[in-house]
């Protein structure tokens, strides 16, 4: 009764976005807000999978994954079953520019990857923005049909990985730095092009905890709430947190005892580091987290499901 007469009815919606037959969105209210409107899925978890074997990941994820990330077909395959609902797949090899034929090697990995695992994907490039187009064509075209998102897609690359969308039937990871008005700038850019919001999904940016956490935080909440509250149409879209990546980098997940004494074991606090970031982004509207260790997917589903009933 007390929820109930606090209540705020949202203006908006965000869009439903089906990822490879994964469904993300939708919701009319703040996340976890269902005393206020509908939240009908939990923010979903993925497991980061390269095509390359990484060369600077700790120990604690070598631990897990170093068997098998010289092949990512197999890497997938166990991201499976310690409990990822999707994959986000990066393509660090991202076939050399200009070359080709070794883009098309790297389109058929990410094919391979989908075609085994049978799960949704996000699949992102290497992370320069003329690779990303050029490999996230050749992807489009080889997963004709699969229904993946493809990134990154930024102002400088943007037509070029929304016309790939367009064209094979694929979304587009929307990424752009800590700043709303950039973010729906971007989206305004892609909608241009015909995109519709269902095929749209929004990187705003993360920031770790302790290395920019609470910026992130920030801008999570205000494209929430312009969305909901302002019924922003340009900002009714998914959001995607990459928190693995910044999580596993930081000086506390990856620091051995020796360096850090005092502050416990390295793999305890690289999970709650990760685990934490994960939390605080979704608390403030991410719908997917993209996640490394696979004890954070086991302790973030634990909280979901505490949250989802209160």
């Amino acid at each position: 009764m007390v929820l109930s007469s606090l209540s705020e009815p949202a203006k908006g919606r965000i869009a439903r976005v089906d990822i490879g037959g994964l469904p993300v969105g939708g919701q009319t209210a703040l996340a976890f807000h269902r005393f206020e409107g509908e939240v009908p899925f939990l923010p979903r978890m993925a497991l980061e999978v390269w095509d390359t074997a990484p060369e600077d990941w700790p120990q604690p994820l070598a631990d897990i994954y170093g068997a098998v990330w010289h092949d990512p077909v197999a890497w997938a395959e166990k991201a499976v079953t310690l409990g990822a609902e999707m994959l986000v797949l990066r393509l660090m090899g991202g076939g050399a520019k200009g070359d080709a034929k070794a883009t098309a090697e790297t389109a058929g990995v990410a094919a391979a990857v989908v075609e085994a695992t049978g799960i949704p994907a996000v699949i992102l490039g290497p992370g320069e923005p003329e690779r990303d187009a050029e490999v996230g064509k050749a992807v489009a075209a080889a997963l004709s049909g699969k229904h993946c998102f493809l990134g990154m897609a930024e102002e400088v690359n943007h037509r070029a990985l929304g016309a790939a969308a367009l064209g094979y039937g694929q979304g587009v990871i929307a990424s752009s730095p800590i700043d709303v008005n950039l973010a729906k700038q971007l989206n305004v850019l892609l909608s241009r092009l015909g995109l519709e919001e269902s095929a749209i999904i929004m990187d705003p940016t993360t920031g770790a905890l302790g290395y920019g956490l609470e910026y992130s935080y920030t801008v999570f909440e205000r494209i929430r709430l312009a969305a909901l509250t302002q019924n922003d149409q340009k900002m009714q879209v998914p959001i995607i947190a990459l928190v693995g990546g910044e999580s596993w980098k930081t000086k506390e997940s990856r620091a051995g005892e020796a360096e850090l004494p005092g502050a416990g074991d390295r793999l305890t606090r690289g999970v709650l580091w990760e685990a934490v970031t994960g939390l605080t982004l979704a608390l403030a509207g991410a719908d997917i987290l993209a996640l490394r260790h696979p004890r954070s997917v086991q302790l973030l589903r634990t909280a979901f499901d505490s949250l989802s009933r209160t």
